[in-house]
């Protein structure tokens, strides 16, 4: 080993003696220098002042950088090259040093993610010796996370028999103006029996166009087998359905299916009834007993509300798709719950922080994230979701 090199050990571990771990940073900083001046070397074929027939171009100073590392913030002396044409000299020290930050700027990343605050994000960081954590930085480090969300988002699909869809509005800025975005999510049963969450699209709106999007994209990753879709009544969302997944079995979510009914009672007599009137219908052994509740459900507002009547006629038997099903199956696919509490609810709980997006990407950002870590929590379950063997007998 050359003899600087060895001074520059020794120097090392004579302040590590004098000082122990107090003062990580400076010998973090020392030791990462010298591995770059004997990689410096390496690239240029000759120690330093060496003169050799190899030798490809020459050492041309250093330049001073400040890298965050685990040890802290330090500066350390990057050494420079010239004369070697179109070869620049580049320390790997420095670059994996580099990945070593962005794994800390994702753990700021993901902090930001968990509704930690950028002044309590940099009060962490400054804990591990990271100084001046500025808002900025926080953004960089948020956008760090793209690639790997854009994998999950893009990941392959397999047989997902039943979907259950649903969407949520948040504000976000578009082209200078604030705007009610659509943020569109799914979940599937596989194969397996365990719930999954399939993806997600910021929309500008529920339309059509967008729903058939989201739901041909998840096609194109693998989706196969769909037979049941549980979904609120929206136009944009019968339309593609129907497009893309016609021939799947339509449950429309007798949760929202009521909350309709009592935005359609023509008193508030009839509102504050009309709910317990339906759980009779839902709660039928079979679907020939909840038709005849149904019939006779009707008939009871046929003379003096006949409007209402018809609009129980024509939209209550929407909601009886689910008796198609395995008894044990009903809870389950009823209603959209299993996608309104563990993913609307939590999106909620963390995007009430922002409050309003300054853009779609961040939106996109933020929603996935959280998407993501209920998938990761869904992955641990060992109970079953929905078992098979119920549909097959």
């Amino acid at each position: 080993m050359d003899l600087r090199h060895t001074t520059t050990i020794e120097a090392v571990l004579e302040h590590l003696i004098a000082n122990g771990a107090t003062d990580l940073g400076r010998v973090f900083g020392q030791l990462f220098e010298l591995a770059m001046q004997i990689e410096r070397e390496q690239h240029l074929k000759a120690a330093h002042y060496e003169r050799t027939p190899e030798r490809q171009g020459y050492a041309n100073g250093y330049k001073s950088k400040r890298i965050d590392t685990p040890a802290g913030t330090v500066t350390v002396q990057v050494p420079k090259t010239a004369g070697h044409g179109d070869d620049p000299f580049y320390p790997q020290a420095l670059d994996r040093g580099q990945r070593s930050s962005r794994a800390v700027m994702l753990a700021v990343a993901e902090m930001y993610i968990k509704g930690v605050s950028t002044r309590q994000a940099e009060d962490v960081m400054r804990e591990f010796g990271i100084e001046s954590l500025s808002s900025t930085q926080v953004s960089r480090a948020t956008k760090l996370l793209d690639d790997e969300l854009a994998a999950w988002r893009n990941r392959p699909l397999g047989l997902m028999k039943y979907l259950i869809l649903d969407a949520r509005y948040e504000k976000a800025r578009h082209d200078g103006v604030v705007r009610d975005v659509a943020v569109l999510s799914a979940i599937g049963i596989g194969a397996d029996e365990r719930r999954h969450v399939l993806g997600l699209s910021v929309a500008l709106s529920e339309a059509e166009v967008h729903w058939r999007a989201f739901l041909e994209s998840m096609q194109a990753r693998g989706m196969r087998g769909t037979t049941f879709i549980v979904s609120d009544d929206h136009a944009g969302l019968k339309a593609a359905r129907r497009a893309v997944l016609g021939a799947a079995t339509w449950q429309r979510c007798q949760f929202h299916l009521a909350q309709n009914a009592v935005q359609h009672g023509p008193n508030n007599d009839i509102r504050k009834r009309i709910g317990k009137q339906l759980r009779a219908v839902w709660n039928a052994s079979s679907l020939e007993a909840a038709e005849a509740e149904l019939t006779t459900l009707v008939a009871s507002y046929r003379d003096k509300h006949p409007g209402f009547a018809d609009w129980l006629e024509n939209n209550v038997p929407e909601g009886l798709a689910v008796f198609t099903l395995p008894e044990a199956h009903h809870k389950r696919m009823r209603t959209s719950n299993g996608i309104e509490r563990p993913i609307q609810q939590e999106l909620k709980r963390r995007t009430s922080k922002v409050r309003v997006f300054p853009n779609l990407d961040s939106l996109e950002r933020l929603s996935t994230a959280v998407l993501v870590e209920i998938d990761e929590k869904w992955e641990t379950e060992t109970k079953a979701y929905i078992k098979w063997e119920q549909l097959d007998e």
